[in-house]
This record gives C-alpha cells, sequence and structure tokens, in this order.
C-alpha cells in the first residue's frame, strides 16, 4: 500500500491517479497535534474497511480545511476543479439537482480527504433516494445519560427487530451517541421512516423511563432519543469508520454485540484512530452481503 509523503512533498500516486496534496504539516487538531498528514494515513490505512460502506451512496462532507478549530462548511455537490477521474451521481433535491461525489476507490477518499473532508457522510440508500436499502436506529442519550444508556436501549431494539426477522450492527456515532444499521431489500423512503417510527413507538413502551420518540427535547433529560427521522431520504449519517471533527480525532467505530452489552462507561467504546487500524477484522462486515438484507415487515 501507499504511503502519505513528507510534509516536503506534494504530489503522488495512489492507483494510478496523480494526487497533489497540499499542507500536510497543517495541525487539523491541536488538542493532540494531529495533522493533515495523519489525517490522510489514517483514511489510506481505514480505505479496505470504509470504502465497502460508502459504495454506490453520494457522499456529504463535513470540510474544515483549517482543521476542527477553523471554518466548518458542508459539502454536498462535485467541486470545480474536480478531477474528471470521479464517480459521481445526480440527486434530485427538493429545490435543485445536485451531483454528488460517490467515494468509489482509494484516490478518491484521499481525494476528498486532501480538501480538509474530515467527516463523510452518507445516506441510507444508494442510486435512488426513493429505494432505501438500510435502516437506522438513530439513539442520541439525553441530558443526564450517556453511550451506556445507549446500549441498553440498543440491545431492547436488537430484540425488537430480530423478532421482525431483521439483523443490526451497532457503532458509535463518534460523539455521544450510537447508530444501528440494519440492512433491507429495498423499499420505499415511507416504508422505512413508518417502520423506524413504530419501532421507536414500541421501544418507548417498553422502557417509558430510559425512552423518548418525540422531538420535543423538554423531553429528553434522563432518557435516550430514538431519532426515527434519520431514516429521510434527505438525511445523511456518519458512515462507519469516519472521523469527526471534534476536539480530538475520534472514530464512528463498529462495534461487537458483545462489547455494547459489556460496556459500563463511555471509555469502553471510545477507540482512539490507531486503536480502531489494530483491530484484526471489521466488526460490521456483514451488513454489505446482500444475503443479510431483511425484509421489513407488512
Amino acid at each position: 500500500m501507499p504511503a502519505v509523503p513528507d510534509p516536503s512533498a506534494t504530489v503522488t500516486e495512489i492507483d494510478g491517479r496523480r494526487l497533489r496534496l497540499t499542507h500536510l504539516d497543517r495541525v487539523y487538531y491541536p488538542e493532540t497535534g494531529w495533522t493533515k498528514a495523519a489525517v490522510l494515513q489514517y483514511y489510506l490505512k481505514a480505505a479496505p474497511l470504509l470504502l465497502p460502506h460508502l459504495a454506490g451512496r453520494p457522499a456529504s462532507f463535513l470540510r474544515l480545511p483549517e482543521g476542527v478549530a477553523g471554518e466548518r462548511f458542508w459539502a454536498k455537490r462535485v467541486p470545480p476543479g474536480a478531477p474528471d477521474w470521479l464517480t459521481t451521481l445526480e440527486v434530485e433535491h427538493r429545490a435543485e439537482t445536485l451531483r454528488h461525489v460517490v467515494v468509489a476507490d482509494l484516490p478518491t477518499l484521499l481525494w476528498a480527504a486532501n480538501l480538509g473532508a474530515l467527516e463523510i457522510h452518507v445516506p441510507q440508500w444508494r442510486h435512488d433516494p426513493e429505494e432505501h436499502d438500510r435502516l437506522i436506529v438513530d439513539l442520541d442519550p439525553g441530558p443526564g445519560t450517556t453511550i451506556v444508556d445507549c446500549c441498553t436501549v440498543a440491545l431492547l431494539a436488537r430484540r425488537e427487530l430480530a423478532a421482525d426477522g431483521l439483523t443490526a450492527w451497532p457503532k458509535t456515532s463518534g460523539g455521544k451517541g450510537l447508530h444501528l444499521l440494519v440492512p433491507l431489500r429495498p423499499v420505499p423512503e415511507r416504508a422505512a421512516t413508518d417502520y423506524a417510527r413504530r419501532l421507536a413507538a414500541r421501544l418507548r413502551a417498553h422502557r417509558p423511563d430510559l425512552v423518548v420518540d418525540r422531538m420535543d427535547r423538554s423531553l429528553r433529560d434522563g432518557r435516550v432519543f430514538v431519532d426515527w427521522s434519520q431514516n429521510s431520504s434527505a438525511k445523511t449519517t456518519a458512515a462507519p469508520y469516519s472521523l469527526r471533527a471534534g476536539p480530538t480525532p475520534a472514530v464512528s467505530v463498529p462495534f461487537t454485540w458483545t462489547a455494547v452489552r459489556n460496556c459500563r462507561s463511555p471509555e469502553d467504546l471510545r477507540l482512539t484512530p490507531e486503536q480502531v487500524l489494530a483491530r484484526p477484522r471489521d466488526p460490521m462486515a456483514g451488513l454489505t452481503d446482500p444475503g443479510k438484507a431483511g425484509e421489513l415487515p407488512g
């Protein structure tokens, strides 16, 4: 595998594509001294884990060209001057049609990272926003709760999903929450959103002391919010293995259900990028197996 060049080098070749990498010694995470070169090196090494989760999905990037202490903005459209070898996808949004980048290979991943795209977000569909092939159960801890409480709700959600013939894979959000991803045989957006809303209501009925499924923030103290609205075609979620733009380098990390069950402290599910890369396998590899896709109950 090629290496990211040292700060004095600016041009490299990755899988036959020439890339001009700039400002490699710029500090992106001041608290730890992590540089842009370290970000590129992480994405280079994480590519075999990350790329299968991005395949065919239009990417939205959170760009921070000066690092986490500087300006940040969302980038959804292919920028001017982008290389002509990028894979792209035109997506009809409510007000306009945008041409998105699809992160289909390592050169595209490093091209995006070189633009300061620290975070890579994707929707729960590939190619067609009306055909969802994934369900997300987004667990957001309210004031007074932590990811430990999210794990309790996640285990309950896993049981409810299994009762409907669906299999879920857990990952951290890279922040305070937890995501469960469920592969589906393609269904319309409305069907995915309606099911997610019903599931959230079922979880609340089981644990009204711990779960809230309404958007009203005043209801979230001491409870975990199940954000079923993340299944809208317009919403995106940090991809598995994406970096997150917090004070220190963090990753949206897949975990085994054993790790979720044994979680007793937020630190139990908090790994550095180096620790993520040192693991022997991807606990979420099965998510991209077409044979694992389930069918929503009628």
